[in-house]
């Protein structure tokens, strides 16, 4: 059912009610549900049941009431009402108003689904933020995946949408790369005498050493090209190239994954813009802070933390939450009023601090901000055996080994290995689950074509009804405003539901920040469409209900290609 016909019910409703509580302060809240028993009805609602008590009335008789005066005004859209055991009443919605989905879907296109509920307010998505130490690996692809599709859920609602990328280029790790760089453009390689203890392996460090030698100019997507020394003694010239060229590797694996950002944030940029030094000076300065054994602490058991945190240590480095603070102060600065961050569970620790930093300040910064989504570790499996490390990273599986391996043999039409058919499996895989669980990606699946592989399945109601259109021949426009009274049977009463949750499916998945449900909702729909493709014709010799299936379908088509390109998938023609 429509959101709109849910109101109107709801409205139809509370109008039966207004008589009936006048004189009380009773405020009844009107909740419609489904049946568990589609024998029941599409609607049920216990309201006379919760207003039973305080009103000192036999609840089916208040029922019997509620249900006369809807009747009254029911209009076109409820078809009839009956009441059940206690009080339960259930309704039935009339056949033209289920139908009325189809020709929603069609005249509004891509547009279906969205809202501007959101219009005017901004938000910032923060996700991947990788550390320009090496190559994105799957716990980044996880980020990137949920990450993009939460920030197209709030796009498509309304909102004005910052994807911002945070790039650690500042720390103890950035030192060790440059020092890995300089061991092997020194002839090193790891495990030799002289090879640093907290260095990095992969194979791309002595890909970086030797374009290093060759003094190579490298250009990351913001920022100016660095060109390389060449002398092995610059740690400085190695330190800038080799985070320039990995922020370009970065980019590389992030245009595969078909991920883009509207900005990218330097950690370097705080400190030499002297935001960290302003924000540890406005925390003493509001008196949440104080000194003991040479260092410098935040009050953070006054918003909740177990013990108060070290904010600058006695050899006067900076813990590595006093930049975030920071960083979050810059977000709120820049209008942000609501920030999710899409990071790894292991962040959880530093959530309780940062928010207390940032109440600290006395910006006005509300509570609980930001918000975060934290997701749990992916396991590979390919062969029906774990992969834990690859040549390319040295000790991890990259997003672009993902991407490749889940391609298989797939050519485009030029020839050329498609790699669209493994962002896909990827990009979907990884948003198929909860955040907050752990998640096996098997390769294997991801090629196999069959009902098994959730994005394969999906993609072939996508295709299977093109082939239909294609096998009708007809021009599609006429599949407007046609009459869709021929669509009675159950398994289109069952798809045309189903097309109708669409709306309120992606409303949830915000209000959840969980964009998994967009994959369990293309993948309920996709069985729906696969069942009634199987159960009836659509190309029947009676013209009316050739073309009301037909319509039907074209508004199935739009529904799947709507929601699989907010989670970054295509929708293929032919599979």
């Amino acid at each position: 059912m429509l959101a709109s016909q849910k109101q109107q019910i709801i409205d139809l409703f509370q109008a039966a009610l207004a008589p009936i509580v006048a004189g009380t302060e009773l405020k009844p809240s009107v909740v419609l549900e489904r049946p568990r028993d589609p024998a029941h009805g599409d609607i049920a609602c216990n309201i006379a049941m919760q207003l039973a008590k305080p009103l000192k009335k036999n609840p089916r008789e208040l029922a019997q009431a509620i249900v006369a005066a809807v009747l009254a005004n029911k209009g076109a859209l409820i078809e009839s009402a009956d009441i059940a055991g206690p009080g339960f009443i259930n309704l039935r919605v009339a056949a033209a108003a289920k139908q009325a989905v189809v020709q929603a879907v069609i005249d509004q296109g891509d547009a279906f689904g969205r809202t501007g509920a959101g219009a005017g307010r901004k938000v910032m998505v923060e996700f991947v933020s990788a550390n320009p130490t090496g190559p994105l690996h799957v716990g980044h692809g996880r980020q990137g995946a949920l990450g993009d599709a939460m920030a197209s859920l709030l796009a498509a609602q309304g909102y004005d949408v910052t994807r911002e990328f945070y790039y650690n280029d500042a720390g103890v790790q950035i030192g060790n790369l440059a020092l890995s760089v300089q061991a092997r453009a020194r002839g090193f390689k790891p495990g030799e005498e002289g090879w640093p203890e907290a260095a990095y392996n992969g194979d791309y460090i002595a890909d970086i050493a030797a374009d290093f030698l060759q003094k190579k100019t490298v250009s990351a997507s913001d920022g100016a090209p660095v060109t390389a020394s060449g002398d092995v003694e610059d740690i400085e010239s190695i330190r800038r190239f080799a985070v320039t060229y990995l922020r370009h590797e970065q980019d590389l694996d992030l245009q595969a994954f078909g991920v883009k950002f509207d900005n990218y944030y330097l950690e370097s940029s705080l400190y030499t813009e002297g935001k960290v030094a302003a924000a540890v000076e406005a925390l003493v300065k509001a008196g949440k802070t104080y000194e003991q054994d040479g260092a410098l602490w935040l009050r953070t058991t006054e918003y909740g933390d177990d013990k108060d945190r070290v904010m600058k240590k006695s050899d006067g480095t900076y813990t590595y939450f006093v930049p975030d603070v920071a960083y979050h102060v810059t977000k709120w600065q820049r209008g942000f009023g609501k920030v999710i961050n899409v990071q790894g569970s292991d962040h959880h620790g530093t959530i309780a601090r940062v928010r207390a930093g940032l109440q600290a300040v006395n910006l006005g910064i509300p509570e609980g901000y930001p918000d975060y989504v934290l997701h749990k570790m992916v396991t590979v499996m390919k062969n029906g055996e774990e992969v834990k490390i690859s040549k390319r990273a040295g000790s991890y599986v990259t997003v672009r080994d993902l991407i490749e391996w889940s391609a298989g043999d797939a050519l485009n039409e030029n020839g050329e290995r498609d790699l669209t058919r493994g962002r896909d499996a990827v990009r979907f895989f990884l948003i198929s689950r909860k955040a907050d669980t752990e998640f096996t990606f098997d390769v294997d699946l991801a090629l196999s074509q069959s009902d098994e592989n959730p994005v394969y399945y999906v993609q072939y109601a996508h295709a299977r009804i093109c082939s239909v259109l294609a096998q009708w021949g007809g021009d599609e426009t006429a599949l407007t405003n046609v009459d869709l009274s021929p669509l009675t049977s159950p398994r289109e009463a069952a798809l045309l539901a189903k097309l109708a949750e669409y709306p309120e499916m992606l409303q949830k998945a915000l209000d959840e920040l969980g964009p998994h449900q967009v994959a369990f909702y293309l993948r309920d729909l996709a069985g729906e469409l696969h069942s009634y493709y199987n159960a009836e014709r659509v190309l029947v010799d009676d013209a009316a209900t050739r073309t009301a299936r037909l319509t039907l379908m074209r508004a199935t088509r739009q529904v799947l290609r709507n929601g699989l390109a907010l989670i970054g998938v295509s929708a293929p023609s032919r599979m």
